[in-house]
């Protein structure tokens, strides 16, 4: 059963990340409906939890997608992404992104996040600190590993002097921790002979 899991998950993830993702400067940005204007959907997800909501979202929407991508990418071992985004965290240092994001052409934003030590992480500070937020609103959709959301809302309203945040959605998705521990756990009995 975990091994059909496995391939269900990797298959949606597969699908979601072969979908266009845009640099979000179209001339003619689409207008989805019911939400007020033209919308963009902008995420950064190191798993791809994140990533699926943002796909979600896009096609309900009709709304334009664009992934945060940071310019020096963070280390595939989980543990060591945790360190590197805590010393960022505590050095109160943002991450470059690889490419610009521009929401000029747009009137609302969806931003999509995993939390980081239980604030917004170091790349998709970056991203808003980058952004003429003057008349737009932000719609956050952040996932978590069991610790809720953190200081992340003071964060965004940081950003959003000129701005108006609206409520988001939050979802536990902490699949990544939740296999370590089950796997640290298996390994400590198996060691101690249970």
């Amino acid at each position: 059963m975990a091994a059909s899991n496995r391939s269900t998950r990797r298959a949606l993830l597969g699908t979601l990340a072969s979908l266009p993702v845009v640099a979000a400067a179209a001339e003619k940005p689409p207008t989805a409906g019911g939400t007020g204007g033209r919308v963009l959907v902008v995420y950064f997800s190191r798993t791809g939890n994140t990533r699926v909501i943002a796909g979600l979202i896009q096609r309900s929407l009709k709304a334009q997608l664009a992934e945060i991508v940071p310019a020096t990418p963070y280390p595939e071992d989980y543990l060591e992404t945790v360190e590197q985004a805590r010393q960022e965290r505590d050095a109160g240092r943002t991450r470059p992104m690889a490419r610009r994001i521009d929401v000029a052409a747009f009137d609302t934003v969806y931003l999509g996040f995993p939390m980081w030590g239980e604030t917004v992480p170091p790349v998709v500070r970056a991203f808003l600190a980058s952004q003429n937020w003057q008349g737009k609103t932000l719609v956050p959709f952040q996932t978590h590993g069991g610790y809720g959301l953190g200081n992340s809302q003071e964060v965004l309203r940081g950003y959003l002097t000129k701005g108006q945040l609206q409520p988001g959605f939050v979802m536990e998705a902490d699949q990544e921790r939740r296999t370590m521990t089950q796997v640290g756990d298996w390994l400590k009995d198996r060691r101690s002979g249970s």
